[in-house]
């Protein structure tokens, strides 16, 4: 039986490849590292002071989370997913988290929802969110997304939202979601949202859910749409 590099790895190398992903899919979800831009082993480890080791670990992980791809006979470049394939995304997660919220107004405990209260707390004292520019949500138990999947309590649900999709979600979500004022709205329907798991209501967790992701997805698209429109005349 072969073990894979990645198992062969020390404790040492796998921490130093855990930060140098963390750093790298920030920095892809933040825009400092541009959709469709060629990334290279040489130029990522000077830019970040690490060795080859460390650093094709981390590669491996975003490739896995689908932040990066390889392409032939060019190389490694940051994911930019076609204007169709972003639809499909939006369409998986208004399908997918609208379950999840069902769901969570079934399962989740109090704290679990004191907890996701929390977490609109943090959120309402961010600069960015206060001065209406952006809605920027830290990953893991920081995300009010990520936490509504993992109260569903369904296996299935957060192996799809939190693992398979969860990065590549949050890039476009972070990335296109931000304009005029789709900030503080998104923010008050997230209140909406867990007023009605907290009442018990499956239904109107249901569809408030899904018209939140439904309203991010027309708005992501119409600012992808513009981007795209300026790209094509700027090569003209």
């Amino acid at each position: 039986m072969t073990t894979s590099s990645s198992n062969l790895a020390t404790p040492e190398v796998r921490t130093l490849a855990e930060r140098v992903f963390n750093q790298l899919q920030t920095a892809i979800v933040r825009g400092d590292l541009a959709p469709g831009s060629k990334i290279t082993e040489p130029g990522l480890s000077k830019a970040y002071g690490i060795s080859r080791g460390p650093l094709r670990e981390a590669m491996r992980r975003l490739e896995t989370h689908r932040l990066i791809e390889r392409v032939p006979h060019v190389g490694a470049r940051v994911v930019k997913l076609s204007m169709k394939e972003l639809i499909e995304l939006f369409d998986v997660r208004e399908a997918l988290e609208s379950m999840a919220a069902r769901l969570a107004a079934e399962h989740m405990t109090a704290d679990e929802i004191a907890g996701l209260r929390e977490v609109l707390d943090v959120h309402e004292r961010q600069a960015d969110l206060r001065r209406g520019e952006a809605y920027f949500q830290r990953e893991g138990d920081l995300d009010f997304h990520y936490r509504i999947v993992q109260g569903s309590h369904n296996r299935m649900l957060m192996t799809i939202l939190c693992d398979d999709l969860y990065y590549l979600v949050r890039l476009y979500r972070t990335q296109f979601s931000a304009s005029g004022s789709r900030p503080q709205r998104a923010f008050v329907e997230h209140h909406r949202i867990v007023d009605a798991i907290e009442a018990g209501d499956a239904e109107l967790s249901e569809l408030l859910m899904r018209r939140h992701v439904s309203a991010s997805r027309a708005n992501v698209a119409e600012r992808y749409a513009a981007i795209l429109d300026q790209e094509s005349t700027q090569s003209q």
